[in-house]
């Protein structure tokens, strides 16, 4: 499932930097982290012509309480976390053929007030299937929006990665993070790659670098 994001774009985060999931005053309930990128292309015939690519990026979030403990994990084979608070729209296999067309390819979807009480840290995170790395994907964006996803109210923040030199060789992608903070919680960007191919690869890595 995809939606076009035709609000306002938010602010622009970069690696480090929070944005306090509030609006207003208030906290927010719904809210979503849509993942979009683009297929490889490559030249081809003396560079006349262009070869593409398709790119199978699988998004997922982790949960983990106050001491790093693993509690649930979404992603493509279970789309509902047990506390039903977190929902995944289902798996893209292909990526933006076209160039960036402004739509999601894979939206995650977090009713806050629903999340279970013990969760401290929700992680997302991306595995290239393929084992394409980031360094040649054209364009991989997240995209922090209130609403859910059928609905886009107010995009919050969007997070552009991938495409990068540094990120040669990587075939995995923590993007960021959610914070429990009191009542409320943070966003944190993190953009750093890894070469964990496999979620749980990436799981572990997650629980020893970025708790």
């Amino acid at each position: 499932m995809s939606i076009s994001l035709n609000k306002k774009t938010g602010i622009n985060l970069t690696k480090g930097k929070s944005i306090s999931l509030e609006k207003a005053g208030r906290h927010l309930h719904q809210v979503c982290v849509g993942l979009n990128w683009g297929v490889i292309e490559s030249k081809a015939f003396f560079g006349l012509l262009k070869s593409k690519d398709a790119v199978d990026l699988d998004g997922s979030v982790s949960a983990f309480d106050k001491d790093g403990q693993l509690l649930y994990t979404v992603y493509y084979h279970k789309t509902i976390s047990k506390d039903r608070a977190v929902r995944h729209s289902g798996d893209d296999l292909t990526g933006d053929a076209s160039g960036d067309d402004g739509r999601d390819n894979e939206i995650i979807q977090i009713d806050l007030p629903k999340v279970m009480p013990e969760v401290q840290t929700i992680v997302f995170f991306l595995n290239s299937y393929k084992g394409q790395d980031f360094a040649s994907i054209p364009y991989s964006k997240i995209r922090i929006f209130e609403g859910n996803n059928t609905e886009v109210r107010d995009v919050l923040a969007t997070f552009n990665l991938s495409a990068e030199q540094a990120f040669a060789g990587c075939v995995a992608m923590i993007m960021g993070k959610l914070v429990r903070r009191g009542n409320g919680w943070d966003f944190i960007a993190i953009g750093e790659g890894a070469n964990t191919q496999r979620i749980d690869d990436t799981i572990t890595l997650i629980q020893e670098k970025y708790l």
